[in-house]
């Protein structure tokens, strides 16, 4: 493929990020209690003023990733909209947890910041490291940083240790399950903590990272045929449909998590893992071959999924099949990864951008029409979308300027 069609494909993804941070900028910020809404309706009316604390951190690190390393979006009201978001998120989000001293981050808050539903698992406090981390790279406050690395210990220790803090009664019945989403979160924070770090705080988090990416691989299952999204802690697989379940966008995006690791590592055979089987395979099985686009969620032995929406195209499995797939050739310059790239970005590009309203619809039939109009709700902010535009712009900018 030529370098006038990457030319092209940076284009329209650096028209769209741009619409993208423009959409947000002008409807989500709260400027009377600081945060952001993120129930946004097509236009960018906010229906509801709940506000959902894993999204709060995700605008917040988005925007600092998007000021400190685009020129572009280095602009005072990005940076104000950050430290602004941040600072909410401080004042309002940490509660007492299960445990003694310590603390969870709640699910919701009022618009004020009271805080509504706390979940029992680890996502709230995942994207508020996220968040602090990288608001203390563009702000220089150190009390941020800490804050960060006490709350991924305190994970660390959840996760691997004693999961009491989170609330979680243990029942008899109540299998013990490494769901993949726990891994490649605590891998996205160690890749997030220790990025541009020296030698002393890659080594605090090494032996995580290589855990995390054991955990991972643990869902490579039906030998080597198929990745499920729950397994047993031993690696075995789990019965009834909680075991055969399986989620293309998720095994999308644990691929270029792994295929990142791989490129630091410089392991090679962790880079063919990584495309052959959490990029290749879930594609393979994954695309609507009818009517384009990858399915929600697949169950391995054919049987209907019991998730409702299971044979949806939604908005953020395509952002993370772009990413990987356009990441892969760029390791790889494998023809075949470029070309699924390309297919997944005709049918991104042809039914989820708005082009009337801007951003994208984030829900769609089997048939690819828009089953949502929303662009924004308790699930989807500011986040899946442009980190997908920014992550392909810069790796188009990459091999652009590498072309010879």
């Amino acid at each position: 493929m030529s370098a006038v069609k990457l030319e092209e494909f940076r284009e329209r993804i650096r028209k769209e990020l741009d619409t993208t941070v423009d959409f947000w900028l002008q409807h989500s910020h709260d400027p009377l209690h600081g945060g952001f809404f993120t129930c946004l309706g097509r236009d960018g009316e906010v229906y509801d003023e709940l506000k959902y604390v894993w999204l709060q951190g995700r605008q917040v690190w988005m925007y600092c990733r998007l000021y400190r390393t685009m020129d572009r979006f280095h602009r005072p009201e990005i940076l104000e909209a950050a430290k602004a978001g941040g600072a909410f998120l401080r004042r309002f989000t940490r509660v007492p947890g299960a445990g003694s001293g310590q603390w969870k981050c709640a699910f919701s808050l009022t618009r004020d910041g009271k805080a509504v539903k706390i979940q029992r698992t680890i996502f709230s406090e995942c994207f508020y490291i996220l968040a602090m981390d990288e608001l203390s790279r563009v702000t220089g406050d150190k009390d941020m940083q800490l804050e960060a690395e006490q709350m991924m210990e305190q994970l660390i220790s959840w996760v691997r240790e004693d999961p009491a803090g989170l609330g979680r009664p243990q029942l008899p019945g109540d299998v013990p399950t490494n769901s993949m989403a726990v891994p490649m979160m605590l891998l996205c924070l160690v890749q997030q903590l220790t990025e541009g770090g020296g030698t002393e705080v890659v080594q605090k988090y090494t032996e995580l990272a290589s855990w995390c990416v054991q955990q991972i691989l643990q869902h490579i299952q039906r030998s080597g045929t198929a990745i499920l999204e729950n397994v047993s802690v031993d690696g075995t697989e789990l019965p009834g449909c909680q075991g055969r379940l399986q989620n293309p966008g998720h095994a999308l995006e644990a691929g270029w998590f792994l295929l990142q690791v791989s490129a630091q590592q410089k392991d090679e055979a962790l880079q063919r893992t990584a495309i052959d089987k959490f990029m290749e395979l879930p594609y393979q099985n994954g695309w609507d071959k009818e009517h384009g686009g990858l399915f929600y969620f697949l169950d391995v032995d054919g049987h209907c999924p019991t998730q409702l929406e299971w044979n949806m195209k939604l908005w953020w499995p395509h952002c993370e099949a772009l990413i990987a797939f356009l990441m892969a050739y760029s390791h790889t310059r494998e023809p075949a990864l470029l070309h699924r790239f390309s297919e997944v970005f005709e049918y991104t590009f042809k039914h989820f951008p708005d082009a009337q309203k801007g951003e994208w619809f984030g829900y769609l039939t089997q048939e690819g029409k828009v089953a949502l109009d929303f662009k924004g709700g308790p699930f989807k902010g500011f986040f899946h979308v442009p980190r997908c535009l920014y992550m392909c712009e810069r790796i188009l900018d990459d091999m652009l300027a590498n072309k010879d």
